[in-house]
Order: structure tokens, then sequence, then C-alpha cells
């Protein structure tokens, strides 16, 4: 009998750590359960998963000392070929967790792939609930949330991005649907400018950052609005702080 894989989500971003229970407010108890009496993690990055199983550990003992806890990762560094073998505790009957270095796995996330592999290889997958920034975004915006899409990255180049963002802004007058899309954080500042440039004015514009954490900041606008904002100084702090961008055609 093969062991389920358990999708787990993690937390945003650094909760307050002089709190009791620093993940109360964030993954529900049951997660945390779940999450402790496992010793076996795939993990986007091996560092955070360590964090995340401390912040646990205030609340729930480990299944094993921290240390002895097997955690292998899987990014986007990781060859198509090294999936099956990630699976192999979870053949051998095992239960097993995926993990993303912030919310949810799986979305925006490399775990798509194994958790494909894990379907076609007969394996049990288990979505548990916990912040996703995406959705939360959506439900922040004020946008349309009966329609959305995600974008991911937009190109890097200045030319290609602006060309990208006005086919996305033309699909989303067309189909009243939320386009959404995300930035290297040191990067966002710069395209915010290129939205507020690029769109119609009264193309709504949303920048949600920092979500679920105390330094968490929302603002939605006409693209108009924003050009005008940024032309007199007054442009959002988002530099370095993981962004959801939002847009919907008028």
């Amino acid at each position: 009998m093969t062991g389920t894989l358990y999708l787990i989500p993690n937390t945003l971003g650094p909760g307050d750590a002089g709190a009791a229970d620093p993940l109360a407010a964030l993954i529900p108890t049951e997660v945390q359960v779940l999450a402790a009496r496992l010793d076996c993690f795939i993990a986007e990055n091996t560092k955070t998963t360590r964090a995340f199983l401390k912040l646990i550990a205030l609340q729930h003992p480990l299944a094993r000392p921290l240390q002895e806890i097997e955690i292998a990762e899987l990014n986007v560094n990781t060859a198509e070929a090294a999936l099956p073998q990630l699976l192999q505790p979870l053949l051998a009957g095992r239960d097993a967790g995926l993990i993303s270095e912030a919310g949810v796995p799986a979305v925006a996330d490399p775990g798509a792939n194994l958790v494909r592999l894990a379907h076609a290889r007969g394996i049990r997958v288990r979505p548990l609930v916990g912040p996703s920034s995406l959705l939360l975004a959506v439900m922040a915006s004020g946008l349309n949330g009966q329609s959305f899409a995600f974008n991911g990255y937009l190109p890097i180049d200045a030319a290609q991005r602006a060309k990208q963002i006005k086919l996305l802004e033309e699909r989303s007058r067309k189909e009243k649907q939320t386009q959404l899309f995300i930035e290297t954080p040191y990067r966002n500042g710069a395209l915010l400018e290129t939205l507020a440039a690029t769109c119609q004015p009264g193309t709504l514009v949303c920048a949600a950052t920092d979500l679920s954490l105390e330094s968490e900041s929302i603002a939605t606008q006409a693209a108009g609005a924003w050009k005008k904002q940024l032309a007199a100084g007054k442009a959002p702090d988002l530099h370095k702080r993981p962004t959801v961008f939002l847009l919907l055609g008028q």
C-alpha cells in the first residue's frame, strides 16, 4: 500500500516570532498536527522548511528530532528524471509532505509535476488548507473573482514586457477576466511604473504586498491614478517585498 502525499501550506513570510503560537492565525491546527507527525518531506527549500517545522514544534512535538527528519529538495533546478526517486518513500508505504518555500505547494511552484506523477503512480494526494498569495490578492483587489488567470512572470525586456501587458489588458477587457502576475521583488517598483504608463487610464491595477503579514499593503486604483501618484513621487514601498499584481481592463 502506498503512502499519502500531503500538500502542506507554508506561511507567506515571517510572522510574529515573539508569539506563543506564531502560526495560529495562518496555518490551521489540524494541518500543524499532521505536519508534525511526518518524518519525510519534499521541499522547495530545505532551510525554510526546517524553520517552518521549528515553529510547528513550539506547539506540537515532531515525530523525530528535527535533524533526523528527511527533507529532499524539489526546485526549479530539479531535473524531470529525478522526480520518480522523490516518490520512492511513498511507494514504499510512507506518508510524505510536499511543501513550498512560501504559500501553497504546486501553485506557482515546481511541485506540480511531482503531484501529476504521484497521480500516475497511484499515490493518494491530499491538499491541505493554508495561505495562497494569489487567492488572497484576488479576494482583496475588488477585481473580478469569477474569472481570473495567473500569468507568472512577465518578460524582463522592456519592449516585450509592455507588449505582454497590452495583450493581457486586451484579453482582460474582452473576457472581463482579472489578470494576475508577479515579479522578482527588487523589480516591483519598475513593474508598477510600466503598468501605469502602458495600461489605458481606466484599467484597474492592484498591487497586493506582504499578504497575511503585519506589513501587508493592498491598493487598487485606475492606471491613470497610479500614473499621477507616481509622478508626484508618492510611489508605494514595494522594494524587495513579495507582491502580486492584478489588472482588469474596463
